[in-house]
């Protein structure tokens, strides 16, 4: 495995270089000569195809379906809306992309969060970009807040994949990006590992606001950002310090969220 990623990686390298000293009538030349494969099934990209995600597997991503709640953006049944119930009263909003399982959309994510492939980022972006949301959210959104990895998680992966998200998603909406506003208060355990009930004590009091961003969170409506969402467990955590900073409002956008049962899932 590391052996294909370096080799992938190798190659993007290589080719941004061949284009930008040869020009953009290169790249044609760039895919017979430095191919790209696709980092979820492996298969080359084909040509004319940009990213190193495929188009066919791109079109494998389960979106979530219509009608969807308001509010949180859930697929609705033949009941109420049963996400929004956990949601807290502060957290006006929340949009997610995709199933992220089944389908290539945990794959893609695994891509992106253990596989080093910080280049899946930008299509993420470019997919949540797409999602319509409450006027009010759009009219008032003042920044992107990323979920923050411990200081530790991130030095050994090399970034923070929310952040990636984040940093895509403001260029396409034009709102700042609020990196330096929160924070892990302590290491957690990884929350793939743990049972629902396990979760919320895993990361209850996880976060924390620096002093210096308290005044720009003051009255603010901020949309905080992450890979995916589960049980809502981080998300909640993360939402309870800024609000509890200052933050008017705050709604979450994740590119894959998980199915609960009875939750309509195509096959």
């Amino acid at each position: 495995m590391e052996g294909r990623e370096g080799g992938n990686g190798t190659r993007l390298a290589q080719r941004s270089r061949f284009i930008s000293a040869v020009g953009a009538g290169a790249r044609a030349l760039a895919d017979l000569l430095l191919p790209i494969s696709c980092v979820v099934c492996e298969r080359l990209v084909p040509e004319g195809e940009q990213g190193i995600v495929c188009g066919h597997c791109w079109s494998r991503v389960r979106e979530l379906p219509h009608p969807r709640c308001q509010r949180c953006g859930h697929p609705l049944g033949n009941y109420a809306c049963q996400w929004c119930k956990y949601l807290p009263p502060f957290v006006r909003a929340a949009r997610s992309y995709c199933w992220v399982s089944p389908g290539t959309g945990g794959k893609i994510i695994h891509a992106l969060k253990y596989s080093q492939w910080r280049d899946v980022a930008p299509p993420i972006a470019q997919r949540l970009a797409r999602l319509t949301w409450p006027d009010d959210v759009v009219e008032e959104r003042a920044a992107l807040v990323p979920v923050p990895l411990a200081s530790s998680r991130e030095r050994e992966r090399g970034y923070n994949q929310s952040a990636l998200i984040a940093g895509g998603l403001c260029a396409r909406w034009h709102v700042p990006l609020w990196d330096d506003c929160l924070v892990r208060a302590r290491v957690t355990r990884t929350q793939t590992e743990l049972t629902p009930g396990e979760r919320l004590s895993n990361v209850a009091g996880a976060f924390r606001v620096r002093d210096s961003a308290r005044a720009k969170l003051r009255g603010a409506h901020v949309v905080l950002v992450d890979d995916v969402v589960t049980t809502r467990a981080t998300l909640g955590a993360g939402a309870s310090a800024l609000f509890d900073a200052g933050s008017r409002i705050i709604s979450y956008v994740t590119f894959g969220r998980a199915a609960a049962a009875g939750d309509r899932v195509q096959q």
